[in-house]
């Protein structure tokens, strides 16, 4: 909030959040961790930042990959393709997962970005010049990949996925076939 220079009033105001909610979550009344999903998600959204920044400080561990994957997927929906980028690069948490040696997230948001600099003909950021020669040591599988490959007891979904694999997913090691398909 200080960052963006918005008082609790204009917070609870911009989110439709009862100021009594959000002044006690300032205030260390209210626990954010404890709060409901539409909370969070509202403060997110009010404040411009990811659901899982906003908890990271309350959370003792990273959210699963799965999680952090949607929650990426589901941003990039909700702001389109440019204002997602502008965001992914301003707030640099690319580097911040990396240091905190969060690999498949580092990953996984700068194969999201260059996928979307590649659809959008906008060069790639070269401060990452450095992690594209990164890849994980075993292939990542959107859950349900690996739901349909342990149904059918086949790794043809498996292998398929990872043949299939966006470009810039494939390149780091993910199985990811689709980006823009959110439930």
């Amino acid at each position: 909030m200080q960052q963006k220079n918005i008082s609790i009033y204009r917070l609870a105001k911009t989110t439709g959040i009862p100021y009594t909610t959000v002044n006690d979550i300032c205030n260390g009344r209210a626990h954010l961790g404890r709060c409901s999903a539409e909370t969070v998600y509202r403060l997110a959204k009010g404040l411009g930042v990811s659901m899982e920044s906003l908890l990271e400080s309350c959370l003792n561990s990273r959210v699963s990959f799965e999680l952090y994957r949607r929650n990426v997927r589901r941003r990039l929906m909700e702001l389109g393709d440019l204002p997602f980028l502008a965001e992914a690069l301003k707030q640099d948490d690319i580097s911040r997962y990396y240091h905190l040696k969060w690999y498949p997230e580092a990953l996984y948001l700068l194969a999201v970005v260059d996928y979307i600099s590649r659809l959008n003909h906008i060069p790639l950021c070269e401060e990452y010049d450095d992690l594209r020669r990164c890849r994980l040591a075993e292939t990542v599988y959107p859950a349900g990949i690996l739901s349909v490959a342990a149904a059918s007891g086949s790794p043809y979904p498996l292998v398929h996925a990872a043949k299939t694999a966006v470009s810039e997913f494939k390149h780091y090691n993910f199985g990811e076939r689709e980006v823009r398909n959110v439930i």
